[in-house]
């Protein structure tokens, strides 16, 4: 994939001016300790192959279809900012760099919009990443579950529709709503609000959690409904529970600090889906998967998705956000690089 307005100082089709040997030989010298591994252990989920193929061309195929649309990379970037005083900047920059790499979005909690459109265009980013990518907005099971019980579901309708949204992501996050200081009560099993929610819509929904990904026996009741992807959001990313908690008073962070830890981690999550997939396969509803939590680097990206027995794409929250709050050019330096990054890992690195 070859982005003209963009480079990179290891993009291999555009070196950078020559440098002299001496002084490389010099750099050699000066960072021979630091780049020393004797004490570390290698990255043991790979066969490292070098003889078999020369280095990737930057314009490698990487697409993959997913949610019904063409992605040029298998890149999500997941919902991470609502509606802050720097949304508005931080949305238009990862909507732009969604265009330019051909990537699906989902916004972070809508919530804002539900009471007030003041906030519109700090979401309103359709027109930015055209009509071919998927963009989905975000609702909160709980704020889901006061419209439903409040014969106000067409609200969620029209939130989609305003934003030319693709279908909406409901976020599952009984444990951060019960630590939030302001959190909201959730009356009902968010399994009987999601199956309610599906009962009256016709646009796409993606099922998440928020940090502490989900136990066999929800992966499998999620599975088996027909929501178009489940994104894991695995225990090892971003923990908004944890995160709630650092917001609360010394004594319930003091009391609720073990209840942060809870969750379960990407390996054990994508060894239940795939003993779900095998086991009831007839049953499965939902057959594509947004794999997320502890994805720390394309390597991580690619290794799940090669292990996981479903179609697959892997999403970032933090990484992303880190690099669209300084500016476009390093938001698209760091998705280049993770593109490029896979790239390489495709052609010289077999999961064991």
């Amino acid at each position: 994939m070859k982005i003209e307005s963009v480079t990179l100082p290891l993009n291999m089709d555009e070196k950078v001016p020559e440098i002299q040997a001496t002084d490389r030989k010099q750099d050699h010298i000066d960072l021979a300790f630091k780049a020393n591994m004797a004490n570390i252990e290698p990255d043991g989920r790979f066969y490292y192959e070098p003889v078999l193929a020369s280095h990737p061309a930057t314009d490698l195929d990487m697409g993959v279809s997913f949610l019904g649309k063409a992605l040029k990379a298998p890149l999500w970037i997941s919902s991470m900012t609502g509606g802050t005083e720097k949304a508005f900047s931080i949305n238009r920059r990862l909507a732009f760099s969604c265009a330019k790499f051909g990537l699906g979005m989902g916004l972070g909690s809508c919530r804002p919009l539900l009471d007030s459109l003041d906030r519109l265009q700090d979401f309103n980013v359709r027109e930015i990443i055209g009509p071919d990518l998927p963009f989905y907005a975000n609702l909160g099971i709980a704020q889901v579950e006061h419209l439903l019980d409040q014969d106000r579901g067409d609200d969620i309708q029209e939130l989609v529709d305003r934003l030319q949204a693709d279908g909406l992501i409901l976020h599952i996050n009984p444990l951060q709503e019960w630590l939030q200081p302001e959190g909201d009560f959730i009356a009902h099993a968010p399994l009987e609000t999601l199956e309610r929610l599906l009962g009256m819509i016709s646009f796409p929904v993606i099922v998440k959690e928020v940090g502490q990904g989900m136990g066999p026996a929800s992966l499998e009741a999620i599975l088996k409904l027909p929501v178009a992807a489940l994104e894991l959001a695995a225990h090892g990313g971003t923990n908004f529970s944890k995160l709630e908690l650092l917001r609360s008073t010394g004594v319930q962070q003091e009391i609720y600090e073990p209840v942060s830890g809870i969750g379960h981690t990407i390996e054990e999550i994508v060894g239940w889906i795939n003993d779900i997939l095998e086991k009831e396969a007839n049953a499965v509803k939902c057959r594509e998967i947004i794999l997320s939590g502890g994805i720390r680097n394309f390597l991580d990206g690619y290794y799940w998705m090669k292990k996981i027995n479903a179609k697959a794409i892997y999403g970032q929250a933090s990484g992303f956000l880190k690099y669209a709050d300084e500016s476009q050019e390093a938001l698209d330096n760091y998705i280049l690089s993770q593109i490029e990054g896979l790239q390489l890992a495709h052609t010289y690195l077999k999961v064991k």
